[in-house]
């Protein structure tokens, strides 16, 4: 099966009624789309509490993607509040388990900097990652163009392929070392995942300007990009059971309107889904 949907669902104004409350846009979104990423668990391990609230608010087919804790990948600038690595991932872990025991996880989203470069001791820590998470499943997603060179790429791949790692593809601006080339690879033979995170490369290396992550995702794919990924996605269907795809592209409020066009073209019609609310007035 494929899964379309979005990163987070608090910035989609396009497809929620006026005056909607933060509270009801999760349900609302459902609506529209059957997975979502939670990006709040980047910045901080969410408490058990909000797992709970997020999928009793879906209905029983909806999947979330739960993208790893900052201090976990290596973004984490300064401490963190656990006392050991172990404890940071058990934190993690037992955050996932309302997602877990309702059926409704699709995978934890491993996502590393830019500069979480092809080396031996990087290598080492994805393995200490794997081994962590144990059983559940997880997504690999590089911002060094290091791990898909000439000389690694190969490499790479049966690494990934070896330790169970679910490809995380790509789609994003060609800019240097801190940005990787399309690779549509599947790693694993049940899931493989795919981000489109636009392809605006004046803004994505930017860092330093104040209104960086709001241009950073600034683009919005035509007609012919998405084109492309529909015949990318046919061939990764010979190769996995299930492809989830996230759309990233979400500064200009493009993400949710590119979605539903690649949706259209890969002529998808969603069972399931929540009843939407009616906007009278």
């Amino acid at each position: 099966m494929i899964y379309i949907g979005l990163t987070g669902w608090g910035d989609h104004d396009s497809i929620y009624p006026e005056h909607i409350k933060s509270t009801n846009k999760l349900a609302e979104y459902s609506s529209h789309f059957p997975v979502v990423e939670v990006d709040a668990s980047f910045y901080a391990v969410q408490p058990v509490r909000n797992a709970e609230k997020w999928v009793n608010q879906t209905p029983d087919s909806f999947r979330f993607v739960v993208k790893a804790y900052q201090g976990m990948t290596g973004h984490q600038r300064g401490d963190t509040p656990f006392s050991s690595k172990k404890e940071m991932f058990e934190a993690f872990k037992e955050s996932l388990k309302p997602y877990l025991n309702a059926g409704k996880l699709a995978l934890a989203l491993f996502q590393f900097p830019p500069w979480f470069d092809c080396r031996k001791e990087n290598v080492t820590y994805l393995r200490y990652c794997k081994q962590m998470m144990g059983e559940i499943p997880v997504a690999l997603e590089f911002r060094h163009q290091s791990w898909f060179s000439d000389r690694y790429r190969a490499e790479t791949i049966d690494f990934m392929k070896g330790e169970g790692w679910i490809h995380s593809i790509a789609d994003e601006p060609q800019s240097g070392e801190g940005s990787i080339p399309v690779v549509p690879v599947a790693t694993n033979a049940n899931m493989t995942m795919v981000r489109m995170h636009g392809r605006n490369v004046h803004g994505w290396n930017k860092s330093g300007n104040a209104n960086w992550r709001e241009v950073r995702y600034l683009y919005n794919y035509n007609k012919d990009e998405l084109l492309e990924w529909k015949q990318r996605i046919a061939d990764l269907e010979r190769d996995t059971k299930d492809i989830i795809v996230l759309f990233n592209n979400n500064s200009g409020g493009d993400a949710a309107s590119n979605a539903k066009t690649f949706q259209s073209l890969l002529g998808i019609e969603y069972e399931g889904l929540s009843p939407r609310q009616m906007d009278l007035f």
